[in-house]
């Protein structure tokens, strides 16, 4: 069969099923013209493994704190890192959502309401990010998108959590000691280096998927950021390779990419 009728057929079986069992259909973005996302993988945890073995494989440096780890995900801490909470995560990479879980999450009514598929042993209903990920295959889709996915200091995406992104007051204290990432209440201000990147995976995941909305502060301020921390090397690689793994664009980095003669 012609590979784009193949895939035609593919998205009409996804788009059936999905209705059928109302898990995803418009406005959630699987069915819409609009939907610019992810539709290869569902699973968080096949992302993960493709993008250390297949994408940042020899780019091995997390993203808020340049910490270089090996093959065995054991991380060479910066001299002058410290932690005062969740020392255990400290000597390990994890994989953070940039834009998290909880903030896309809850833009679905799985996560805030439940769902019938969603129960306990008991028969009692849950919600929640288990619920979205069982229940919606447009959450399972956002959550494994490896535009989304980078790796971090576990100590560091722990005390991140869900908190956004913004600029802390200038008497503000490293929270990592060398690290320069500080989080302070609601709030995480990034090191420098690492804005543009988080910001183009802001923009992107807002382009990509419909259903997430970025507030008016977050969209100003990852739009600042986009300009003033452009595109280098390194981004530029990661984006084409996640873009021939996972068959989707992510314009705001591989446009500049192109100019820059990067791509």
């Amino acid at each position: 069969m012609n590979p784009s009728l193949f895939s035609f057929f593919n998205r009409g079986v996804a788009s059936i099923f999905a209705l059928s069992f109302g898990i995803a259909a418009a406005p959630n973005g699987f069915c819409s013209d609009v939907f610019r996302g992810n539709e290869t993988f569902q699973s968080f945890n096949k992302a993960k493994k493709i993008l250390e073995h297949q994408v940042i494989f020899d780019h091995r440096v997390t993203l808020y704190c340049n910490a270089p780890f090996d093959k065995d995900k054991w991380i060479s801490l910066p001299p002058g890192f410290t932690t005062q909470v969740h020392k255990k995560r400290a000597n390990r990479v994890e994989w953070e959502h940039v834009v998290p879980a909880e903030n896309f999450g809850r833009f679905f009514p799985e996560w805030r309401e439940g769902s019938p598929m969603c129960t306990d042993n008991r028969g009692a209903p849950l919600k929640g990010r288990k619920c979205a990920e069982k229940s919606n295959i447009t959450f399972r889709l956002m959550q494994s998108d490896m535009y989304n996915l980078f790796p971090v200091i576990g100590a560091v995406n722990a005390e991140r959590g869900n908190k956004n992104f913004g600029l802390l007051s200038a008497s503000a204290e490293n929270t990592f000691g060398s690290c320069a990432m500080k989080i302070s209440s609601n709030r995480a201000e990034p090191p420098k280096y690492a804005r543009g990147t988080i910001a183009r995976a802001y923009k992107y995941m807002a382009y990509a998927y419909p259903i997430f909305k970025l507030s008016k502060e977050q969209e100003r301020l990852m739009d600042v950021w986009d300009r003033q921390y452009p595109v280098e090397r390194w981004e530029c690689v990661r984006t084409k390779r996640i873009e021939r793994i996972q068959g989707n664009e992510n314009p705001f980095v591989k446009q500049p990419c192109i100019e820059k003669k990067l791509w």
